[in-house]
């Protein structure tokens, strides 16, 4: 898979009122550009959990992109919403991603484990949640971007043998 379809959703009470910049979901075009990925769909919604599943619904089975991006809503305020609506939507997680992430937030602050980020599988649609600052989306995104065209060849049914790939060929 040379190139591959995007969706970003940014989950943001202040930038659905206009009243904030968007910069996370700039950042977030700007690195899965550089990897081959072409946004087809970008949405600012409030952290609400009905606008959120709805997106992603529309994101996996309408526009069919093969990776949703959220940023945003995965923190413990009760306007927190992105990781219950994932879940709502999801059919098998993949927690080895959102555990790199943390994991690589940890050596950096101790609130990265405060992070309650899910990341999962919805049709042929990866779905990946990420915080909602600048720093930390460019911080997680290049934990998981190298792993992202396999996993999107995988899902895609395109992937060469994986039993005989190394990590020198990934």
């Amino acid at each position: 898979m040379t190139s591959f379809t995007v969706a970003v959703l940014t989950a943001s009470d202040k930038g659905a009122r206009g009243e904030r910049e968007d910069e996370s979901g700039r950042v977030i075009h700007e690195m899965v550009a550089s990897i081959g990925g072409q946004v087809i769909a970008y949405d600012v919604v409030p952290d609400d959990y009905e606008v959120l599943t709805h997106k992603l619904t529309e994101y996996a089975d309408v526009d069919k992109a093969n990776l949703i991006l959220t940023t945003g809503g995965t923190g413990l305020s009760s306007r927190d919403n992105t990781p219950e609506a994932t879940l709502a939507v999801i059919e098998k997680q993949v927690p080895g991603m959102a555990e790199a992430m943390r994991a690589f937030g940890l050596e950096k602050t101790p609130h990265a484990m405060l992070s309650r980020a899910v990341c999962g599988i919805r049709r042929h649609s990866l779905i990946v949640n990420l915080p909602g600052s600048p720093r930390a989306v460019r911080e997680n995104l290049s934990v998981i971007l190298p792993a992202i065209p396999h996993a999107l060849q995988v899902l895609c049914d395109e992937a060469a043998d994986c039993a005989t790939l190394r990590k020198d060929d990934v």
